[in-house]
Protein backbone atom coordinates (compact mmCIF):
# COMPACT_ATOMS: atom_id res chain seq x y z
CA UNK A 1 0.00 0.00 0.00
CA UNK A 2 2.07 3.43 -1.00
CA UNK A 3 1.98 6.28 1.49
CA UNK A 4 2.26 8.73 -1.17
CA UNK A 5 -1.32 10.88 -1.11
CA UNK A 6 -3.68 10.61 -4.55
CA UNK A 7 -2.97 13.68 -6.94
CA UNK A 8 -5.66 15.85 -6.51
CA UNK A 9 -8.10 15.88 -9.02
CA UNK A 10 -7.75 18.26 -12.45
CA UNK A 11 -10.01 21.03 -13.00
CA UNK A 12 -12.79 21.55 -15.06
CA UNK A 13 -12.68 23.45 -18.01
CA UNK A 14 -15.59 24.16 -20.64
CA UNK A 15 -15.02 24.68 -24.26
CA UNK A 16 -17.53 26.12 -26.17
CA UNK A 17 -16.74 26.19 -29.67
CA UNK A 18 -18.54 25.37 -33.17
CA UNK A 19 -14.83 24.15 -34.91
CA UNK A 20 -13.87 20.59 -34.02
CA UNK A 21 -10.80 21.20 -35.23
CA UNK A 22 -9.89 23.87 -32.67
CA UNK A 23 -11.55 22.06 -29.66
CA UNK A 24 -9.87 18.68 -30.38
CA UNK A 25 -6.40 20.74 -30.34
CA UNK A 26 -7.19 22.81 -27.58
CA UNK A 27 -7.97 19.49 -25.97
CA UNK A 28 -4.45 18.02 -26.83
CA UNK A 29 -2.41 20.95 -26.02
CA UNK A 30 -4.54 21.90 -22.00
CA UNK A 31 -6.40 18.18 -21.58
CA UNK A 32 -2.47 17.30 -19.30
CA UNK A 33 -3.93 20.36 -16.84
CA UNK A 34 -7.81 20.50 -17.16
CA UNK A 35 -10.75 17.95 -17.37
CA UNK A 36 -12.28 19.12 -20.72
CA UNK A 37 -15.67 18.89 -21.59
CA UNK A 38 -17.05 20.67 -24.70
CA UNK A 39 -20.36 22.33 -26.48
CA UNK A 40 -20.94 23.29 -30.03
CA UNK A 41 -23.98 25.57 -29.07
CA UNK A 42 -25.35 27.81 -25.78
CA UNK A 43 -27.80 25.53 -25.03
CA UNK A 44 -25.38 22.43 -25.56
CA UNK A 45 -22.91 24.29 -22.80
CA UNK A 46 -25.88 24.92 -20.37
CA UNK A 47 -27.33 20.92 -20.42
CA UNK A 48 -23.18 20.06 -19.72
CA UNK A 49 -22.90 22.62 -17.12
CA UNK A 50 -26.16 21.16 -15.39
CA UNK A 51 -24.61 17.87 -15.84
CA UNK A 52 -20.96 18.57 -14.10
CA UNK A 53 -20.01 18.16 -10.64
CA UNK A 54 -17.81 20.21 -9.45
CA UNK A 55 -18.50 23.04 -11.78
CA UNK A 56 -15.90 24.05 -14.26
CA UNK A 57 -13.07 26.81 -13.16
CA UNK A 58 -13.14 28.02 -16.58
CA UNK A 59 -14.63 28.44 -19.70
CA UNK A 60 -12.97 29.05 -23.28
CA UNK A 61 -16.00 30.72 -25.48
CA UNK A 62 -16.58 31.52 -28.94
CA UNK A 63 -18.24 34.39 -29.62
CA UNK A 64 -19.66 33.15 -33.24
CA UNK A 65 -21.97 30.31 -32.28
CA UNK A 66 -24.77 28.31 -34.06
CA UNK A 67 -27.53 29.39 -34.92
CA UNK A 68 -25.72 32.89 -35.38
CA UNK A 69 -22.16 31.89 -36.26
CA UNK A 70 -21.24 35.84 -37.73
CA UNK A 71 -23.00 37.41 -34.81
CA UNK A 72 -21.54 37.54 -31.27
CA UNK A 73 -25.42 37.03 -29.54
CA UNK A 74 -24.99 33.95 -28.49
CA UNK A 75 -21.84 34.04 -27.32
CA UNK A 76 -22.33 37.05 -25.27
CA UNK A 77 -25.99 35.46 -23.56
CA UNK A 78 -23.55 32.62 -22.79
CA UNK A 79 -20.83 34.58 -20.49
CA UNK A 80 -24.38 36.07 -18.50
CA UNK A 81 -25.06 32.89 -18.56
CA UNK A 82 -22.32 31.13 -17.27
CA UNK A 83 -21.71 33.72 -14.55
CA UNK A 84 -25.30 33.21 -13.37
CA UNK A 85 -24.68 29.79 -12.42
CA UNK A 86 -20.76 29.60 -11.89
CA UNK A 87 -20.42 33.02 -10.69
CA UNK A 88 -16.74 32.44 -9.66
CA UNK A 89 -15.76 31.04 -13.58
CA UNK A 90 -13.49 32.34 -15.38
CA UNK A 91 -14.08 33.50 -18.96
CA UNK A 92 -12.06 33.61 -21.57
CA UNK A 93 -13.82 34.60 -25.02
CA UNK A 94 -11.72 33.07 -27.57
CA UNK A 95 -13.30 34.49 -30.86
CA UNK A 96 -11.99 34.51 -35.13
CA UNK A 97 -14.54 38.12 -34.40
CA UNK A 98 -11.36 40.12 -33.88
CA UNK A 99 -13.59 43.46 -32.78
CA UNK A 100 -12.07 45.42 -30.13
CA UNK A 101 -15.81 46.34 -29.22
CA UNK A 102 -17.02 43.01 -28.80
CA UNK A 103 -13.79 42.30 -26.83
CA UNK A 104 -14.89 45.19 -25.04
CA UNK A 105 -18.14 44.24 -24.24
CA UNK A 106 -17.57 40.81 -23.36
CA UNK A 107 -15.54 42.22 -20.96
CA UNK A 108 -17.97 44.21 -19.26
CA UNK A 109 -20.57 41.18 -19.29
CA UNK A 110 -17.91 39.59 -16.79
CA UNK A 111 -15.25 37.86 -19.26
CA UNK A 112 -11.54 37.48 -17.70
CA UNK A 113 -10.09 37.86 -20.89
CA UNK A 114 -10.42 38.16 -25.33
CA UNK A 115 -7.67 36.33 -27.41
CA UNK A 116 -8.62 36.31 -30.77
CA UNK A 117 -8.31 33.21 -32.93
CA UNK A 118 -5.86 31.73 -34.15
CA UNK A 119 -4.78 31.46 -30.67
CA UNK A 120 -0.91 30.04 -28.84
CA UNK A 121 -2.35 27.09 -27.10
CA UNK A 122 0.96 27.95 -24.87
CA UNK A 123 -0.71 31.75 -24.25
CA UNK A 124 -3.80 30.29 -23.92
CA UNK A 125 -2.42 27.72 -20.82
CA UNK A 126 -0.88 30.71 -18.68
CA UNK A 127 -3.30 33.03 -19.29
CA UNK A 128 -5.75 30.17 -17.42
CA UNK A 129 -3.09 29.18 -14.98
CA UNK A 130 -2.58 33.02 -13.82
CA UNK A 131 -6.61 33.53 -13.86
CA UNK A 132 -7.19 30.67 -11.77
CA UNK A 133 -4.55 31.63 -9.04
CA UNK A 134 -6.39 35.07 -8.46
CA UNK A 135 -8.36 34.77 -5.31
CA UNK A 136 -12.21 34.85 -5.05
CA UNK A 137 -14.15 37.86 -5.34
CA UNK A 138 -15.32 37.08 -1.96
CA UNK A 139 -11.56 37.64 -0.48
CA UNK A 140 -12.35 34.80 2.17
CA UNK A 141 -14.82 34.92 4.83
CA UNK A 142 -14.27 38.04 7.74
CA UNK A 143 -13.57 36.40 11.22
CA UNK A 144 -15.27 39.51 13.04
CA UNK A 145 -17.89 42.23 12.45
CA UNK A 146 -15.04 44.58 12.08
CA UNK A 147 -13.61 42.27 9.18
CA UNK A 148 -17.00 42.17 7.45
CA UNK A 149 -17.52 45.60 8.09
CA UNK A 150 -14.24 46.63 6.21
CA UNK A 151 -14.97 44.29 3.14
CA UNK A 152 -17.40 46.43 2.08
CA UNK A 153 -14.94 49.55 0.55
CA UNK A 154 -16.47 52.73 0.35
CA UNK A 155 -16.99 56.09 2.15
CA UNK A 156 -19.79 57.93 -0.69
CA UNK A 157 -23.46 58.23 0.87
CA UNK A 158 -24.80 54.79 -1.08
CA UNK A 159 -21.88 53.09 0.96
CA UNK A 160 -22.88 54.84 4.09
CA UNK A 161 -26.19 54.05 3.50
CA UNK A 162 -25.77 49.88 2.80
CA UNK A 163 -23.78 49.74 5.80
CA UNK A 164 -26.73 50.96 8.06
CA UNK A 165 -28.83 49.39 6.88
CA UNK A 166 -26.49 46.17 7.49
CA UNK A 167 -25.91 47.39 10.91
CA UNK A 168 -30.41 48.03 11.12
CA UNK A 169 -31.17 44.19 9.61
CA UNK A 170 -28.41 42.27 11.22
CA UNK A 171 -29.86 40.31 14.31
CA UNK A 172 -33.32 40.63 12.77
CA UNK A 173 -34.69 36.99 12.39
CA UNK A 174 -36.55 38.21 9.51
CA UNK A 175 -35.53 37.42 5.79
CA UNK A 176 -33.65 40.11 3.75
CA UNK A 177 -33.52 40.69 -0.23
CA UNK A 178 -30.75 42.17 -1.73
CA UNK A 179 -31.61 43.94 -4.81
CA UNK A 180 -28.94 44.87 -7.63
CA UNK A 181 -27.48 44.42 -10.82
CA UNK A 182 -25.18 42.16 -12.36
CA UNK A 183 -21.43 42.25 -10.70
CA UNK A 184 -22.71 44.35 -7.95
CA UNK A 185 -21.55 42.57 -5.26
CA UNK A 186 -24.71 41.04 -3.75
CA UNK A 187 -23.29 37.81 -2.27
CA UNK A 188 -20.50 39.86 -0.65
CA UNK A 189 -23.01 42.15 1.00
CA UNK A 190 -24.91 38.45 2.07
CA UNK A 191 -21.60 37.34 3.66
CA UNK A 192 -21.53 40.44 5.86
CA UNK A 193 -24.97 40.55 6.55
CA UNK A 194 -24.18 37.38 8.40
CA UNK A 195 -20.87 37.99 10.00
CA UNK A 196 -22.10 41.40 11.43
CA UNK A 197 -24.96 39.32 13.39
CA UNK A 198 -25.17 37.14 16.12
CA UNK A 199 -25.48 34.02 13.73
CA UNK A 200 -21.37 34.97 12.63
CA UNK A 201 -20.08 31.88 14.45
CA UNK A 202 -22.74 29.49 12.88
CA UNK A 203 -23.17 27.86 9.73
CA UNK A 204 -23.27 30.12 6.49
CA UNK A 205 -24.93 28.30 3.33
CA UNK A 206 -25.14 29.70 0.05
CA UNK A 207 -27.18 28.01 -2.91
CA UNK A 208 -27.53 30.06 -6.89
CA UNK A 209 -30.75 28.77 -7.49
CA UNK A 210 -29.48 29.39 -11.57
CA UNK A 211 -26.95 27.06 -10.91
CA UNK A 212 -28.72 23.90 -9.84
CA UNK A 213 -31.13 21.79 -11.92
CA UNK A 214 -34.67 22.27 -11.18
CA UNK A 215 -35.49 18.66 -10.30
CA UNK A 216 -32.46 19.11 -7.79
CA UNK A 217 -33.17 22.20 -6.50
CA UNK A 218 -36.10 20.78 -3.61
CA UNK A 219 -33.74 17.43 -2.56
CA UNK A 220 -30.89 20.21 -2.04
CA UNK A 221 -32.51 22.34 -0.18
CA UNK A 222 -34.69 20.26 2.60
CA UNK A 223 -33.07 16.88 2.27
CA UNK A 224 -34.44 13.70 0.72
CA UNK A 225 -35.22 9.86 2.11
CA UNK A 226 -33.52 6.57 0.75
CA UNK A 227 -34.65 5.43 -2.67
CA UNK A 228 -37.11 9.19 -3.12
CA UNK A 229 -35.83 9.38 -6.75
CA UNK A 230 -33.82 7.58 -8.74
CA UNK A 231 -29.76 7.72 -8.04
CA UNK A 232 -31.24 8.55 -3.77
CA UNK A 233 -28.99 5.67 -2.58
CA UNK A 234 -29.54 7.13 0.97
CA UNK A 235 -30.87 9.26 3.12
CA UNK A 236 -29.61 12.73 2.85
CA UNK A 237 -29.88 16.34 4.98
CA UNK A 238 -30.89 19.21 2.88
CA UNK A 239 -29.75 23.05 3.29
CA UNK A 240 -32.14 24.37 5.91
CA UNK A 241 -30.85 21.06 8.42
CA UNK A 242 -27.47 21.63 7.45
CA UNK A 243 -27.67 25.60 8.38
CA UNK A 244 -29.48 24.55 11.42
CA UNK A 245 -30.04 28.26 13.40
CA UNK A 246 -27.37 30.03 10.80
CA UNK A 247 -28.26 31.72 7.71
CA UNK A 248 -28.76 30.33 4.34
CA UNK A 249 -27.85 32.70 1.42
CA UNK A 250 -30.59 31.71 -1.71
CA UNK A 251 -28.72 33.63 -4.69
CA UNK A 252 -30.95 34.38 -7.97
CA UNK A 253 -33.89 33.90 -6.29
CA UNK A 254 -35.92 34.25 -9.10
CA UNK A 255 -34.39 31.76 -10.94
CA UNK A 256 -36.81 29.17 -7.73
CA UNK A 257 -39.00 27.08 -10.22
CA UNK A 258 -42.81 28.27 -9.43
CA UNK A 259 -43.64 24.93 -8.19
CA UNK A 260 -41.07 24.67 -5.52
CA UNK A 261 -42.27 28.68 -4.22
CA UNK A 262 -45.07 27.51 -1.95
CA UNK A 263 -42.73 24.96 0.27
CA UNK A 264 -39.79 27.67 0.57
CA UNK A 265 -43.18 30.16 1.66
CA UNK A 266 -43.98 27.63 4.57
CA UNK A 267 -40.71 27.20 5.59
CA UNK A 268 -40.39 31.01 6.43
CA UNK A 269 -43.90 31.37 7.84
CA UNK A 270 -43.45 29.05 10.18
CA UNK A 271 -40.40 27.27 9.75
CA UNK A 272 -42.17 23.83 8.69
CA UNK A 273 -40.50 21.83 5.85
CA UNK A 274 -40.32 17.69 4.95
CA UNK A 275 -37.67 15.94 3.02
CA UNK A 276 -38.56 14.46 -0.21
CA UNK A 277 -40.65 11.03 -0.07
CA UNK A 278 -40.98 11.86 3.64
CA UNK A 279 -43.78 12.52 5.72
CA UNK A 280 -42.20 13.54 8.71
CA UNK A 281 -42.67 17.38 9.42
CA UNK A 282 -39.15 19.24 10.13
CA UNK A 283 -38.16 22.32 11.82
CA UNK A 284 -35.63 25.17 10.69
CA UNK A 285 -34.58 28.12 12.41
CA UNK A 286 -32.11 28.88 9.74
CA UNK A 287 -32.38 33.07 8.66
CA UNK A 288 -32.96 33.15 4.83
CA UNK A 289 -30.98 36.28 2.97
CA UNK A 290 -31.84 36.18 -0.75
CA UNK A 291 -30.40 38.12 -3.71
CA UNK A 292 -31.73 38.71 -7.22
CA UNK A 293 -30.73 41.12 -10.05
CA UNK A 294 -34.51 40.79 -11.36
CA UNK A 295 -37.43 43.56 -10.81
CA UNK A 296 -39.46 40.50 -9.08
CA UNK A 297 -42.47 43.34 -8.87
CA UNK A 298 -42.64 42.70 -12.46
CA UNK A 299 -42.00 39.09 -11.58
CA UNK A 300 -44.90 39.01 -9.57
CA UNK A 301 -47.08 40.83 -11.96
CA UNK A 302 -46.54 38.79 -15.01
CA UNK A 303 -46.79 35.74 -12.86
CA UNK A 304 -43.32 34.27 -12.63
CA UNK A 305 -43.27 34.58 -8.74
CA UNK A 306 -45.43 33.98 -6.35
CA UNK A 307 -46.81 37.79 -4.79
CA UNK A 308 -47.01 36.29 -0.84
CA UNK A 309 -42.99 34.71 -1.42
CA UNK A 310 -42.15 38.40 -2.48
CA UNK A 311 -43.41 40.13 0.59
CA UNK A 312 -42.25 37.32 2.77
CA UNK A 313 -39.00 37.67 1.36
CA UNK A 314 -39.03 41.58 1.14
CA UNK A 315 -39.03 42.11 4.76
CA UNK A 316 -36.23 43.84 4.61
CA UNK A 317 -34.70 45.28 1.53
CA UNK A 318 -31.04 46.19 0.73
CA UNK A 319 -30.34 47.47 -2.61
CA UNK A 320 -26.86 47.14 -3.69
CA UNK A 321 -25.79 50.72 -5.21
CA UNK A 322 -24.21 50.42 -8.95
CA UNK A 323 -20.34 51.18 -9.38
CA UNK A 324 -21.95 54.35 -11.76
CA UNK A 325 -23.48 55.58 -8.26
CA UNK A 326 -20.43 55.51 -6.08
CA UNK A 327 -18.59 58.55 -6.99
CA UNK A 328 -14.65 58.73 -5.92
CA UNK A 329 -15.17 55.45 -4.08
CA UNK A 330 -14.13 54.07 -7.63
CA UNK A 331 -10.64 54.93 -6.70
CA UNK A 332 -10.97 53.31 -3.30
CA UNK A 333 -12.04 50.44 -5.09
CA UNK A 334 -9.04 50.72 -7.79
CA UNK A 335 -6.88 50.93 -4.67
CA UNK A 336 -7.35 47.74 -3.10
CA UNK A 337 -7.98 45.62 -6.43
CA UNK A 338 -4.59 47.06 -7.31
CA UNK A 339 -2.73 46.41 -4.39
CA UNK A 340 -4.32 42.94 -3.77
CA UNK A 341 -3.55 41.48 -7.35
CA UNK A 342 -0.12 43.10 -7.56
CA UNK A 343 0.80 41.51 -4.42
CA UNK A 344 -0.49 38.23 -5.82
CA UNK A 345 1.03 38.24 -8.84
CA UNK A 346 4.34 39.69 -7.26
CA UNK A 347 5.08 42.94 -9.08
CA UNK A 348 4.61 46.57 -8.20
CA UNK A 349 1.08 47.87 -8.80
CA UNK A 350 0.50 49.88 -11.48
CA UNK A 351 -0.33 54.09 -11.41
CA UNK A 352 -2.61 56.14 -13.34
CA UNK A 353 -1.87 59.50 -15.14
CA UNK A 354 -3.65 61.95 -14.42
CA UNK A 355 -5.77 62.04 -17.89
CA UNK A 356 -6.66 58.15 -17.11
CA UNK A 357 -7.65 59.09 -13.31
CA UNK A 358 -10.00 61.61 -14.32
CA UNK A 359 -11.20 58.75 -17.18
CA UNK A 360 -11.69 55.85 -14.53
CA UNK A 361 -13.64 58.40 -12.38
CA UNK A 362 -15.62 58.94 -15.80
CA UNK A 363 -15.93 55.42 -16.90
CA UNK A 364 -19.67 54.29 -15.88
CA UNK A 365 -18.52 50.53 -15.29
CA UNK A 366 -22.12 49.13 -16.59
CA UNK A 367 -19.97 45.41 -14.96
CA UNK A 368 -19.91 46.95 -11.75
CA UNK A 369 -17.38 45.41 -9.03
CA UNK A 370 -16.86 42.47 -11.56
CA UNK A 371 -15.61 44.60 -14.32
CA UNK A 372 -13.70 46.99 -12.39
CA UNK A 373 -11.88 43.94 -10.68
CA UNK A 374 -11.36 42.27 -14.24
CA UNK A 375 -10.01 45.64 -15.73
CA UNK A 376 -7.38 45.76 -12.78
CA UNK A 377 -6.18 42.04 -13.28
CA UNK A 378 -5.53 42.91 -16.52
CA UNK A 379 -3.69 45.96 -15.87
CA UNK A 380 -1.43 44.33 -13.62
CA UNK A 381 -0.97 41.44 -15.31
CA UNK A 382 0.00 43.73 -18.60
CA UNK A 383 1.80 46.93 -17.33
CA UNK A 384 3.42 45.64 -14.02
CA UNK A 385 4.89 49.09 -12.48
CA UNK A 386 4.49 51.03 -15.37
CA UNK A 387 2.48 54.75 -15.54
CA UNK A 388 -0.90 53.76 -17.62
CA UNK A 389 -1.68 57.01 -19.56
CA UNK A 390 -5.66 57.69 -21.15
CA UNK A 391 -4.86 55.23 -24.11
CA UNK A 392 -3.84 52.49 -22.32
CA UNK A 393 -6.85 52.45 -20.15
CA UNK A 394 -9.45 53.18 -22.72
CA UNK A 395 -8.57 49.83 -24.19
CA UNK A 396 -10.58 47.90 -21.73
CA UNK A 397 -13.38 49.87 -21.40
CA UNK A 398 -16.70 48.96 -23.23
CA UNK A 399 -17.69 52.93 -24.90
CA UNK A 400 -17.40 52.42 -28.83
CA UNK A 401 -16.39 55.47 -31.39
CA UNK A 402 -19.97 56.97 -32.64
CA UNK A 403 -19.19 57.64 -36.97
CA UNK A 404 -19.53 61.53 -38.06
CA UNK A 405 -22.57 60.18 -39.98
CA UNK A 406 -24.12 58.33 -37.70
CA UNK A 407 -27.78 57.03 -38.73
CA UNK A 408 -30.40 59.35 -36.99
CA UNK A 409 -33.95 57.69 -35.66
CA UNK A 410 -37.04 59.91 -35.82
CA UNK A 411 -38.65 59.65 -33.50
CA UNK A 412 -42.35 61.81 -32.41
CA UNK A 413 -41.11 65.07 -30.46
CA UNK A 414 -44.78 65.45 -28.74
CA UNK A 415 -45.85 63.34 -26.35
CA UNK A 416 -49.16 63.99 -27.69
CA UNK A 417 -48.42 62.26 -30.71
CA UNK A 418 -47.90 58.85 -28.20
CA UNK A 419 -51.27 60.04 -26.44
CA UNK A 420 -53.11 60.25 -29.88
CA UNK A 421 -51.94 57.07 -31.46
CA UNK A 422 -53.09 55.00 -27.58
CA UNK A 423 -56.26 56.68 -27.43
CA UNK A 424 -57.03 55.55 -31.40
CA UNK A 425 -55.70 51.88 -30.69
CA UNK A 426 -58.29 52.14 -27.35
CA UNK A 427 -61.21 53.24 -29.01
CA UNK A 428 -60.20 50.62 -31.84
CA UNK A 429 -60.67 47.54 -29.17
CA UNK A 430 -63.64 48.90 -27.51
CA UNK A 431 -65.65 48.93 -30.95
CA UNK A 432 -64.35 45.23 -31.52
CA UNK A 433 -65.38 44.67 -28.44
CA UNK A 434 -61.75 42.79 -27.43
CA UNK A 435 -61.03 44.75 -24.45
CA UNK A 436 -60.21 41.85 -22.18
CA UNK A 437 -57.48 40.83 -24.97
CA UNK A 438 -55.62 44.41 -24.50
CA UNK A 439 -52.49 43.60 -22.57
CA UNK A 440 -50.40 46.96 -21.16
CA UNK A 441 -47.21 44.74 -20.77
CA UNK A 442 -47.74 43.05 -23.76
CA UNK A 443 -48.02 46.00 -25.96
CA UNK A 444 -45.45 47.87 -24.21
CA UNK A 445 -43.07 45.05 -25.38
CA UNK A 446 -44.20 44.96 -28.77
CA UNK A 447 -43.58 48.92 -28.41
CA UNK A 448 -40.10 47.66 -27.11
CA UNK A 449 -39.30 45.20 -29.65
CA UNK A 450 -40.13 47.73 -32.35
CA UNK A 451 -37.97 50.29 -31.41
CA UNK A 452 -35.01 47.71 -30.76
CA UNK A 453 -35.42 46.38 -34.24
CA UNK A 454 -35.56 49.69 -36.20
CA UNK A 455 -32.66 50.80 -34.15
CA UNK A 456 -30.41 47.58 -35.76
CA UNK A 457 -31.38 47.68 -38.50
CA UNK A 458 -30.53 51.56 -38.90
CA UNK A 459 -27.08 50.51 -37.13
CA UNK A 460 -26.72 47.27 -39.70
CA UNK A 461 -26.55 45.01 -36.95
CA UNK A 462 -23.76 47.05 -34.40
CA UNK A 463 -25.21 46.62 -31.07
CA UNK A 464 -23.16 49.95 -29.84
CA UNK A 465 -24.59 51.93 -32.69
CA UNK A 466 -28.09 51.01 -31.79
CA UNK A 467 -27.37 51.62 -27.81
CA UNK A 468 -26.32 55.14 -29.08
CA UNK A 469 -29.16 55.69 -31.02
CA UNK A 470 -31.92 54.75 -28.26
CA UNK A 471 -29.77 56.57 -25.64
CA UNK A 472 -29.29 53.30 -23.59
CA UNK A 473 -25.38 51.78 -22.54
CA UNK A 474 -24.68 48.69 -24.91
CA UNK A 475 -24.87 46.37 -21.59
CA UNK A 476 -28.89 47.90 -21.20
CA UNK A 477 -29.74 47.12 -24.68
CA UNK A 478 -28.32 43.48 -24.51
CA UNK A 479 -30.22 42.76 -21.62
CA UNK A 480 -33.12 44.16 -22.60
CA UNK A 481 -33.14 41.90 -25.81
CA UNK A 482 -32.77 39.05 -23.28
CA UNK A 483 -35.64 39.91 -21.82
CA UNK A 484 -37.77 39.94 -24.63
CA UNK A 485 -36.46 36.85 -26.19
CA UNK A 486 -37.00 34.88 -22.81
CA UNK A 487 -40.86 36.05 -23.03
CA UNK A 488 -41.39 35.28 -26.03
CA UNK A 489 -39.95 31.58 -25.51
CA UNK A 490 -42.34 31.56 -22.51
CA UNK A 491 -44.78 32.63 -24.91
CA UNK A 492 -43.91 29.97 -27.24
CA UNK A 493 -43.93 27.12 -24.81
Amino acid sequence: MSDHPAPAPLPLLLIVDDDPLIVDSLKYFLGKEFVIVSAVTRGEALQRLEQQEPKPVAALVDLGLPPLPHRPDEGFALISELLARVPDIRIVVLSGQNDAANARHARVLGAADFVAKPADPRHLLGLLRQLLAVGKETAGVPETPAAADALLIGASAPMQKLRLQLRQYANAPFPVLIEGESGSGKELVANALHHLSERTGRPYFALNCAAIAPSLVEPTLFGHAKGAFTGATGARAGYFEDAADGTLFLDEIGELPLDLQPKLLRVLENGEYQRVGETQSRTSRTRVIAATNRDLKKEVREGRFRADLYHRLSVFTVAVPPVRELGDDRLLLLDHFRNEFARQFAVAPFTLSDAARQRWLDYAFPGNVRELRNIVIRLTTKHPAAAIGREELEDELDEGETPAAAPRMELPEEPAAFDTLALDHLRAMGSLGAQGDFSLDRQLRQWERAYINAAQQLAQGNLSQAAKLLGVNRTTLYNRIETLSRNDSRTDS
